[in-house]
């Protein structure tokens, strides 16, 4: 029996995963990384490598931090736990890269790019 419409609930928000169908992480990413390391001297480390390197990282902190007690930790506390650990993988001493520097690259995930056909969408 189907319900009338005054008795179904009405939906309270609606949701569109943007992230990588809309916006180019991947490319951003790594134009953001390519100055960094050009200027800590880590011409050597693929910008592209070190993009998908940082992100493979979040679903393990994700669920590593669900399962803390911690409680709620933002996305940008993530980040730089994340990058910070990549760093130190890279060889990177942590006096090498400030923390404004480092700030600013967790940022980059802030500044991603819309794919070009996105835009018009």
């Amino acid at each position: 029996m189907a319900q009338s419409e005054s008795n179904r609930a009405l939906p309270k928000a609606l949701a569109f995963d943007v992230f990588g169908t809309v916006v180019d992480w991947r490319t951003s990413i790594a134009r953001e990384v390519a100055p960094v390391l050009l200027r800590i001297g880590r011409s050597d480390v693929d910008c592209h490598d070190f993009a998908d390197r940082w992100r493979a990282r979040y679903l393990p902190a994700l669920l590593a931090s669900n399962k803390s007690e911690s409680g709620f930790v933002k996305l940008d506390s993530l980040h730089r736990t994340m990058l910070d650990a990549l760093l130190l993988e890279l060889g990177v001493e942590e006096n090498t890269l400030d923390d404004a520097a480092r700030t600013d690259l967790v940022h980059a995930w802030h500044r991603l790019d819309p794919w070009p056909d996105s835009v018009a969408a």
